[in-house]
């Protein structure tokens, strides 16, 4: 079953969101990255700085909570967590209110 992300951006690539603080430092609510074998999370992180570089977005990022999909990636080591190709990965930075 396809996603609207796979609909949208293809099943070769990963999408990201970004929520919040992260949204504002990168200027956009997602972008794309081609991913045809997948990407570890960590590969993906300096894409996503690359695209977006500076000192804000990379203090955000550090922050920010790590969804793939509907799950978190929590502690795991993101250079082991592999991001299949048609994933979503949601950033979001800590905010208060709720």
């Amino acid at each position: 079953m396809s996603t609207p992300a796979d609909r949208d951006h293809g099943v070769g690539t990963i999408t990201v969101r970004y929520w919040a603080g992260a949204r504002a430092a990168a200027g956009v609510p997602d972008d794309s990255f081609e991913a045809s074998g997948g990407l570890t999370l960590a590969a993906l992180v300096e894409q996503v700085l690359d695209r977006h570089p500076g000192d804000r977005m990379a203090r955000t990022v550090a922050a920010c909570s790590v969804l793939l999909g509907d799950q978190p990636v929590g502690s795991r080591d993101p250079a082991a967590v592999v991001v299949p190709p048609g994933a979503v990965v949601e950033l979001l930075p800590p905010f208060a209110g709720g």
